[in-house]
């Protein structure tokens, strides 16, 4: 579900095609912005995407239809980053709705740093997707779940 959602995010909102590498790829570049979205149902936990502040800017460029030099802050970047978590989450929402397991899902936050990750608790597993064009354009999903 994480694959299908990363190809029809990143195809349809911004015309990238996606290719997978393996999970443990670093994303080249720092500071770091992550977007963090939770769910709740049969199953429950968190998907976080995770990418450079470079490529989070050009990813706003590209969806605002903006040039990169009139994005100012982070309150533009910080929108989008939080929208396509958004869309990866509603997209694997509505698989899981489908097969009979609904849930509902959070507001998405964004954090911005250097070097930071996010633990699992016990009990619960961790699904990890890179998503990559180059290591300087690549976006690492995570997703944290654990069965009720």
């Amino acid at each position: 579900m994480l694959q299908l959602a990363a190809r029809e995010v990143f195809d349809t909102m911004l015309n990238i095609k996606v290719n997978f590498v393996p999970p443990e790829t670093k994303i080249a570049n720092h500071p770091y912005v992550a977007g963090t979205v939770g769910f709740t149902g049969k199953f429950s936990g968190l998907l976080h995407l995770y990418t450079n502040i470079g490529f989070a800017r050009k990813m706003t460029s590209h969806l605002l239809g903006i040039p990169p030099d009139q994005i100012e802050g982070h309150e533009m970047i910080n929108d989008v980053i939080g929208e396509l978590t958004n869309m990866h989450a509603g997209h694997i929402k509505s698989r899981l709705s489908d097969r009979g397991m609904p849930c509902s899902i959070t507001i998405p936050t964004v954090v911005h740093g250097n070097d930071f990750s996010f633990q699992t608790i016990s009990g619960s597993s961790k699904m990890t997707l890179c998503v990559c064009s180059t290591p300087q354009e690549a976006v690492l999903l995570e997703m944290i779940v654990k069965p009720q």
